[in-house]
């Protein structure tokens, strides 16, 4: 069996959302459901996938937006690191400041934790906790990649100006949850293009100080 990834670029923001299924069994996972619903669910439909869970790098409303609508029609659980739930509770204000339809503030079903593992059709991944963009972001790593959310862009950082930001933490979380990693491990971001831990190592300009923080 074969872990299979289908990206869904949605909404104003161009988010980067996730629908992850096992390939035998069907069995799969929305990461990052951040607008449009219908066509998340429609494309999970379409592909014979069950979703069994929703998890979410961080609350941001261009992550999180669709998180209760997805809910709501699979009956899949909501998980989150708690640190980020007043995220949540701020989206319907959000929505009104950039004009966007309403949003509804999803329930959080179970908190997720740094180390612990979770399981998307059998196959496992480990989450790391990557504070920094917002106090309880997180990135899940399956075996050959990691999903990021905003804590890592092809040749960029997340931002840290939003409520709950810190450039020195995002930085510290970069260098010790994720330049950690193999080279080869394919990152995929929350916004833009997939990349490769190596790359930005090598590249990333907002890396070139990283091993200095403390």
């Amino acid at each position: 069996m074969a872990l299979k990834v289908e990206l869904l670029v949605n909404g104003p923001f161009q988010e980067n959302c996730y629908l992850l299924y096992d390939d035998e069994s069907k069995a799969g996972a929305f990461f990052d459901p951040g607008c449009e619903a219908e066509r998340l669910l429609r494309t999970a439909g379409f592909l014979g996938i069950t979703i069994e869970a929703i998890y979410n790098t961080h609350g941001h409303i261009d992550h999180a937006g669709a998180v209760a609508e997805v809910a709501q029609a699979t009956g899949a659980p909501f998980a989150l690191h708690p640190d980020d739930r007043f995220l949540l509770d701020a989206m319907p204000g959000q929505a009104q400041m950039f004009g966007l339809p309403p949003v509804r503030v999803p329930a959080v079903d179970r908190d997720l934790a740094g180390g612990e593992e979770i399981f998307v059709g059998g196959h496992r991944a480990r989450v790391i906790h990557t504070p920094g963009h917002t106090p309880g972001g997180v990135c899940f790593l399956f075996d050959d990649f990691v999903i990021v959310g905003d804590t890592l862009f092809e040749g960029s950082i997340g931002r840290t100006d939003l409520p709950g930001g810190s450039t020195e933490q995002l930085l510290l979380s970069i260098r010790d949850g994720l330049l950690v990693l193999d080279d080869g491990m394919r990152v995929l971001c929350g916004h833009g293009p997939a990349t490769l831990i190596g790359e930005e190592r090598r590249y990333n300009p907002f890396l070139r100080t990283v091993h200095a923080v403390r």
